[in-house]
């Protein structure tokens, strides 16, 4: 049974967004809560009504939230594997509980709070393994430096330059100049881009998504339930996770082929939520594309059929995804490269928002919204959003 235009998200939540480290004294789980209360609040619900939790990667402590927050009972609580790439895809977990009748109100919850453990080298942390001693010695200690391996080979078979990863970073940067939330909010020129220091070749300082602090929450539950309730119903019209073998572990292991090692990993995320939802990539009129690093931004662009595949640099460089003239303007608010980086959720965030008409970067008429996980180890992750 299809989940496709059953559920819909409600309320909306969020804490603001802090520089890593500057979100203390409070506590992940406090920021969370937070968000939580401030999405119930948005629906028009109570947090009483609140029955069920879906989550990604590490997950949050779902004892501990109900009786923080005062939840008597709660009937679905579930956790997507994966990183980043589940951002997305929890919105589907959420639906496919409701469709299936497990639980009525489910908030998706998603935070970040970084302290001596630092996403940028999280590799450092883990316990020496033989299948991790090759990278390390290599000196790969961040996800960063092994995307710029992916990034390099793009560069490579495509032609795909600096010059276009720029372009991702500046454009969202100009959305983010606006924004009352976004944390970057001073304007970057090339110059400013090419000056910048390079942290793992070809990746410069502004391909690097931020280290920041900060929760989101948002509520799911069944469409007819939500046309009822205090905002405007935004649908889930589709929602998949997953990904191909060859992808794997990505960037831990490199042990895809070619054909892949040249993707983002969401090809077969990508096809099945097309499907899913019966829409095309001509339907959407606004995408929030998960960008923790700039080059992974155009391989998602190929990967959803917004261009062929070695095309997303040129794509990118006709102002495609500019707000002001793009014909799909992308990272509305900012990004994770300059808005917030909240692990995916801002991204749900604003897709919310401009869904419902009231995006500070607003786009004309905007009935259809993309929304990408990833990408990461599997699952990669694609959510559609609409009227």
């Amino acid at each position: 049974m299809s989940i496709a235009r059953r559920t819909a998200i409600a309320g909306v939540g969020a804490t603001p967004y802090y520089k890593r480290g500057r979100s203390a004294p409070q506590t992940l789980p406090e920021l969370v809560g937070k968000a939580v209360i401030a999405a119930a609040e948005d629906a028009g619900l109570a947090i009483e009504d609140i029955d069920g939790f879906a989550s990604y990667s590490g997950g949050f402590d779902t004892p501990y939230l109900m009786e923080t927050l005062g939840i008597p009972e709660v009937r679905f609580t579930s956790i997507l594997t994966g990183s980043g790439g589940g951002s997305a895809g929890a919105v589907g977990l959420a639906s496919a509980a409701i469709v299936a009748g497990l639980a009525e109100v489910i908030v998706v919850v998603g935070g970040v709070q970084q302290g001596v453990q630092r996403f940028g080298s999280v590799t450092q942390s883990y316990e020496s393994q033989p299948e991790n001693a090759w990278y390390e010695s290599a000196g790969l200690i961040g996800p960063g430096h092994m995307f710029a391996l992916l990034a390099r080979r793009h560069m490579h078979r495509y032609g795909t330059t600096r010059e276009h990863f720029a372009e991702v970073a500046i454009s969202t940067r100009l959305n983010a100049l606006n924004h009352p939330d976004a944390l970057m909010r001073k304007p970057m020129t090339p110059n400013d881009y090419f000056a910048a220091p390079m942290i793992a070749d070809p990746l410069c300082l502004f391909d690097f998504c931020m280290e920041s602090d900060g929760a989101i929450a948002v509520i799911v539950t069944s469409a007819e339930r939500a046309r009822d309730l205090k905002r405007k119903p935004v649908v889930v019209h589709g929602c998949t996770q997953g990904g191909e073998a060859g992808w794997g572990r990505s960037l831990y292991w490199f042990n895809m082929p070619e054909d892949q090692f040249l993707t983002s990993g969401h090809r077969s995320v990508a096809r099945d939520l097309w499907r899913q939802s019966g829409l095309t990539p001509q339907d959407i009129d606004v995408a929030q594309i998960y960008d923790h690093f700039t080059p992974m931004v155009i391989a998602q662009l190929e990967d959803y059929g917004f261009c062929a595949r070695g095309e997303g640099g040129p794509f990118v460089a006709s102002g495609a995804i500019r707000f002001d003239g793009g014909s799909l303007p992308v990272n509305t608010d900012g990004g994770q490269l300059s808005g917030g980086y909240i692990w995916g959720m801002s991204h749900i965030r604003e897709a919310v928002a401009q869904i419902r008409g009231d995006a500070v970067n607003q786009v004309t008429g905007a009935k259809f919204a993309l929304v990408t996980g990833g990408p990461s180890s599997i699952p990669m992750s694609g959510l559609v959003l609409g009227e």
